[in-house]
């Protein structure tokens, strides 16, 4: 059936959904790789926050002994300022992760149109729909998963520093505290792993999902061509719109021409000489009906018209209007123009004439 969405989307359609917000994009993606990057850099960020603490517990003790409030203000600012600067690598590189995947998910494209409010959005039928189909199942699918893994991680990370917990009787606090942050920073980058992984699978499943969505008909594949590339019958209407103003054009430049090459009645080329601009050039030309109005307007405006069917057939096929004539037509079209201008020494240059020196017919 032609309603069947069997085809592939198009990349005008592809385009229109990215505009529209509409891209397979998992935010389990950005997520873990950001809880990742935060588990790599977070020991550099506490070093630095304590090495930032101890400087500020120096200057505790001068507080204490000159209780002046503005020492005790900037201590709370250079607080505030080295709290920031410590923190400030760990954000940006959240940040970089976060825009990076992203944009390996489709690329970075704000959907404004998502801004736009629309009454559609509000009706509870869709969501209802999505509760209770392959979405959702997938959903509860995804979140099982996550539990089982991350459960699995958690065990098997925690089961060799729990026995070590239970003599830390025996050690001292700065090497319990070592342990523990050993620990839980392991168990941040094993479920991070594992959350990579999973995010991976559900990528594909969004991506799968999306494109099945945008997948088109053969008619909106056919219709959607017809208005990139345009109705046939439109474009054909404008095509001969555009001809029939070129033809104007040409029209209006005949009574300023010298002389009228025939052939005698199917062919017509305007010609005009200035020698200021270079050789003789075509003003305007045709066959049938344009020959006819051609000649019309030279019998109107007493342009000379000679008959030189060899010469008036070939520029009328080698010469566009508005370019000037090939070389190897030079001698001939002189010819010509010498005689137009014997003819008006006489004063009968108005009408049609018979070329006496035409040029040789091709072979």
């Amino acid at each position: 059936m032609s309603g069947e969405k069997t085809e592939q989307p198009t990349p005008q359609k592809l385009k229109k959904a990215k505009q529209e917000g509409q891209i397979g994009r998992s935010q389990d993606v950005g997520a873990w790789f950001g809880m990742l990057a935060a588990s790599i850099m977070l020991p550099r960020t506490m070093e630095s926050a304590m090495d930032h603490s101890r400087e500020l517990m120096a200057k505790i003790p001068d507080v204490i002994a000159d209780p002046d409030p503005n020492i005790a203000l900037g201590i709370l600012k250079d607080g505030m300022m080295s709290a920031g600067w410590a923190v400030l690598p760990l954000a940006l590189t959240m940040m970089a992760v976060g825009i990076a995947a992203a944009g390996a998910q489709g690329g970075i494209r704000v959907a404004t149109k998502l801004f736009i409010p629309k009454f559609k959005r509000l009706n509870p039928l869709p969501g209802i729909k999505r509760m209770f189909g392959p979405q959702s199942l997938w959903e509860g699918t995804k979140a099982l998963v996550k539990t089982a893994v991350l459960g699995g991680v958690l065990y098997l990370t925690m089961k060799d520093i729990v026995p070590l917990l239970m003599t830390a009787g025996r050690l001292q606090i700065g090497s319990l505290l070592g342990v523990v942050n050993d620990a839980a920073l392991n168990l941040i980058r094993a479920a991070s792993a594992a959350g990579i992984v999973m995010a991976a699978a559900d990528y594909f499943v969004v991506r799968r999902r999306t494109n099945k969505q945008l997948r088109m008909s053969k008619e909106e594949v056919k219709q959607e061509h017809k208005n990139t590339e345009g109705d046939p019958h439109v474009k054909g209407h404008i095509r001969a719109r555009q001809m029939a103003m070129a033809r104007n054009r040409q029209m209006a430049d005949v009574p300023t021409a010298d002389v009228i090459l025939v052939n005698p009645t199917h062919v017509a080329v305007a010609l005009r000489y200035d020698p200021e601009k270079g050789a003789p050039r075509v003003l305007a030309k045709g066959q049938g009906a344009i020959a006819q109005k051609i000649r019309e307007l030279a019998t109107e405006h007493r342009i000379p018209m000679v008959q030189d069917v060899p010469l008036a057939r070939a520029l009328e096929k080698s010469v566009d209007v508005g370019q000037e004539i090939p070389a190897e037509f030079y001698g001939a079209v002189a010819k010509v123009l010498a005689f137009v201008m014997s003819l008006k020494s006489r004063g009968s240059a108005a009408g049609v004439h018979r070329n006496p020196n035409p040029m040789p017919a091709a072979a």
